[in-house]
């Protein structure tokens, strides 16, 4: 991933929303309302358009299963059974 300045800052609202302007959104084919899956990494927030299911708890997109309307990880499933002690 290469990173580029753009140059533009934005302050977050009350409500720690910031508006991505309207050049960035169409340089990166943002559509108007278009789903943002955010990472974090280090000290850095990533966007990336939600393009495919990923798991609730930690965004992996591999080895999915539909639970409730959400999708989780058979990863994430062993991790909640350990932690419940179901194994």
């Amino acid at each position: 991933m290469t990173m580029i300045d753009t140059g533009i800052a934005r302050q977050l609202d009350k409500l720690g929303r910031i508006t991505l302007p309207i050049e960035l959104r169409k340089s990166l084919g943002y559509a108007e309302r278009e789903t943002l899956h955010i990472y974090t990494e280090d000290n850095k927030i990533i966007l990336e358009k939600a393009s495919a299911p990923v798991d609730i708890f930690t965004g992996s997109k591999t080895d999915l299963i539909e639970y409730e309307g959400k999708m989780v990880s058979r990863q994430s499933i062993e991790a909640l059974a350990k932690l419940a002690g179901l194994i």
